[in-house]
């Protein structure tokens, strides 16, 4: 079921809803099947982030974002290391917490300011975890195996370090427009 800390398995396996029930690890990493998505997982993921987002801030109020996220940063670079060993990818596209966290964190601080900002939120977010801009492109290289090396836990907080820094473009740019705008 589970490769060897470090191991890079024989074979890439497909993610599916058979993979993710198999395992906690892929069904966090999975974002809960919406990294199953066949057309843009990463969109996907974020549309999935937001929603729970908005059930979890109604259905509980104003949450310790600070404490979850650190959380969601441990647990996160655990499931996202075991699903990629799983799959054999060391940055598998199914694998969307890292969406799901960094959109988290851009809603902390976006969501107060109502509907149009999250909008440009989402889509600047979007922007930057796919064109994958300076320093965006740096941060998703940094962490990359080498050909033939083994998917360990570096891989797995790399997966999740390239969107962190896509929600702090977001946040800096979303900080920008509103100096300007005021």
């Amino acid at each position: 079921m589970s490769a060897p800390a470090g191991a890079t398995p024989a074979a890439v396996e497909r993610p599916s809803l058979h993979f993710m029930l198999r395992h906690p690890s892929h069904m966090l990493a999975l974002g809960f099947g919406s990294g199953l998505s066949p057309r843009a997982p990463g969109t996907a993921g974020t549309l999935w982030a937001w929603a729970a987002f908005l059930l979890l801030e109604h259905g509980f109020g104003p949450l310790p974002w600070p404490a979850l996220l650190a959380l969601g940063l441990a647990v996160g670079v655990w499931a996202c290391t075991r699903c990629a060993q799983n799959l054999g990818m060391a940055d598998p596209g199914a694998i969307v917490w890292d969406e799901v966290l960094a959109f988290w964190a851009v809603l902390w601080w976006v969501a107060p300011h109502g509907l149009v900002a999250q909008l440009l939120a989402f889509g600047l977010f979007r922007y930057f975890d796919a064109a994958k801009p300076w320093p965006v492109g740096w941060a998703d290289q940094l962490f990359k195996r080498p050909p033939g090396g083994t998917i360990g836990w570096a891989q797995g907080f790399g997966i999740l370090f390239d969107d962190l820094v896509a929600a702090a473009c977001t946040l800096a740019v979303m900080a920008a427009v509103g100096w300007l705008w005021t």
